[in-house]
């Protein structure tokens, strides 16, 4: 074969290479596009007795996210669990509670439409924005991790009960907000397994954590864990510092 042969060949390969880049190249078109999202939150709103009594005074605030179970449906359905139902049977918090419902039955919490929710409700309102707290069961704890690593200086405290856990991002957490976790250790839901590695990790970290591992108990550990009368008095006495 000849060296011009040769020489043709390959520069006739090369354009056809060096074709298909162009061509590819060609399909990549920068764009943008800006999104809105809508979504429609009802919630219950609690105000503590000295909220009227005492005008000039700030109060915290238990943002409480609840589980899979209380999503899609009546409003009412909220009340079935965690603070929302011990309101109901008459008990008194030092600090309003701000409980939503998820309005979708098969999907996770906007944790960014709570955020505005909780943000709007605490400019109404005569909230210390040093005094906020939160916490959510099941599907609402796993939104509740979700929050703390998205909006780590929001919230002065943490409860989490039988939550799926970000352990990847726990370092995203601000390390100066104290976290206390409940879990039922025969969980066939959500395996005590999620808190057990959360924990280890953020104690590794050197974060301020309580760990409440419930024995024998499945997956409604909620039940045991929003009426342990020192969780409120425990997040009543937290406040950032920032």
């Amino acid at each position: 074969m000849r060296w011009s042969q040769i020489f043709a060949e390959s520069f006739f390969l090369s354009s056809i290479f060096l074709l298909q880049a162009c061509s590819a190249q060609s399909r990549l078109v920068e764009d943008y596009i800006q999104t809105v999202t809508h979504e429609n939150l009802r919630y219950y709103l609690y105000y503590p007795e000295e909220y009227e009594a005492n005008p000039e005074s700030e109060f915290g605030l238990l943002l409480f996210l609840h589980g899979g179970g209380e999503s899609g449906g009546e409003l009412e359905d909220i009340k079935k669990n965690g603070p929302p139902k011990l309101l109901v049977e008459g008990k008194q918090f030092p600090f309003l509670v701000l409980a939503p419902q998820n309005p979708h039955t098969r999907k996770w919490w906007n944790i960014h439409a709570v955020a505005a929710l909780l943000d709007e409700v605490v400019e109404s309102n005569r909230v210390d924005k040093k005094r906020i707290y939160l916490s959510g069961l099941s599907r609402g704890g796993s939104a509740a991790w979700e929050m703390v690593t998205q909006y780590p200086k929001k919230f002065a405290a943490l409860a989490v009960v039988c939550g799926m856990a970000p352990v990847p991002y726990a370092h995203w957490i601000d390390k100066e907000m104290p976290i206390w976790v409940f879990h039922g250790d025969k969980d066939e839901i959500i395996d005590v397994g999620e808190s057990d590695k959360m924990v280890r990790k953020l104690n590794q970290m050197g974060y301020d954590v309580r760990y409440s591992r419930y024995k024998d108990v499945g997956h409604n550990s909620w039940g045991r864990a929003y009426t342990t009368d020192s969780l409120y008095t425990w997040l009543a006495q937290q406040q950032r510092k920032d």
